[in-house]
């Protein structure tokens, strides 16, 4: 393994869609939601260090998360688990690991990707990524990995391709970037897919880290510059009080927004991996295989269905009986503190989230 290459695991989201089993004290990303052995965290760090060297993967996470991230990845060296003391979108905590990283190795190339991403085909991926990589250390490029969409989806952001503009590296396609859009309404999501120029935003990203420094000081000069005096104070002891006052003054922006949809240097890189961000019960339902010939999921020991269809039903009690009758395209959730019922579809759950907080139940998100 090349040892200038570095991934950026992005471990500080709360994972609401995935309410009531994602809470603000234990997000998404620490969850074993698919019943593999092993949380996304943990499957994310496993993934990369088949890529990069072990000792050259940093977790950037909130405070709130240290104990989580040290007991999931004991592994980890405290200098390579990144703490945001206030939650500030991507661009500030890509940011902040791009300075901490300069004063280690200028020299190095990163891959920086989410926590809480589902990926099959891993030896496609491998490849996909240490080809980019590669690349990525000799070229001034910046990099993020699209997917091609299978569907109409409205959770996810899209990249336009640039057809006109195109590189094979590695037999691998790569094309300039044309535009970005977020989570565009289901009407635009058709179109996007019938032109077949839009690919899926994985939220991955691969530079090194001269080419995304002077980007980044060209198009987000107010969250770089505060980063920039860290100089002195990254791997000391003063490091900690350094970006308290550093996040208490940084706005909040998405390094898609703030960088990537400005740069004229920005490519996609092609895959043919499977990817999911799993990111909502919808989600999880579309590809688990353990659906029974009703179309239900039933995560349950002692369980009474009847006349019930396409519906998740899941409790965290085994030795509870469940009974549920006549319901379809529903979500039976029960945790320790939570019983949810209602519809299966992801903006019933975004509503009920913004209701807690509106009704003063934060204590339950």
């Amino acid at each position: 393994m090349n040892n200038n290459n570095y991934c950026i695991i992005m471990a500080g989201g709360v994972g609401s869609r995935f309410w009531p089993l994602s809470r603000n004290a234990y997000p998404k990303q620490f969850l074993d939601i698919l019943d593999l052995g092993k949380s996304f965290l943990q499957l994310t760090f496993e993934r990369f260090a088949n890529i990069v060297p072990a000792e050259n993967i940093i977790v950037v996470t909130a405070e709130q998360y240290e104990d989580l991230v040290k007991k999931q990845l004991p592994q980890i060296s405290r200098d390579n688990v990144l703490l945001e003391p206030y939650k500030r979108n991507t661009a500030p905590c890509i940011v902040y690991a791009t300075y901490k990283l300069l004063a280690r190795n200028p020299d190095a190339t990163v891959v920086v990707a989410p926590s809480d991403h589902f990926i099959t085909g891993e030896v496609n991926f491998q490849e996909t990524i240490s080809c980019a990589l590669e690349y990525a250390s000799k070229s001034n490029d910046l990099f993020t990995v699209g997917i091609k969409p299978t569907r109409a989806d409205t959770n996810y952001g899209y990249i336009q391709i640039n057809k006109g503009d195109h590189k094979i590296i590695n037999e691998h396609s790569a094309y300039s970037v044309k535009t970005f859009t977020e989570k565009p309404n289901a009407e635009l999501a058709k179109v996007f897919l019938e032109t077949g120029e839009f690919f899926w935003n994985s939220g991955m990203f691969i530079w090194n880290l001269k080419a995304i420094k002077n980007e980044m000081e060209k198009y987000l000069p107010e969250v770089t510059e505060l980063f920039k005096g860290g100089e002195e104070y990254y791997y000391t002891p003063q490091e900690v009080q350094f970006i308290q006052k550093v996040y208490a003054d940084c706005p909040a922006i998405s390094i898609d927004y703030g960088v990537m949809e400005k740069t004229k240097k920005a490519w996609v890189f092609l895959s043919n991996f499977g990817w999911s961000d799993v990111g909502t019960w919808s989600s999880i339902y579309e590809r688990s295989p353990n659906k029974d010939l009703s179309g239900n999921i039933i995560k349950a020991d002692e369980a009474m269905i009847d006349n019930v269809t396409n519906t998740i039903v899941q409790v965290k009690n085994k030795e509870k009986l469940v009974v549920v009758r006549n319901l379809d395209n529903f979500m039976v959730v029960d945790t320790d503190d939570v019983l949810l019922v209602c519809p299966k579809s992801d903006q019933a759950v975004k509503d009920i989230v913004t209701d807690l907080g509106i009704k003063e139940k934060s204590k339950y998100l």
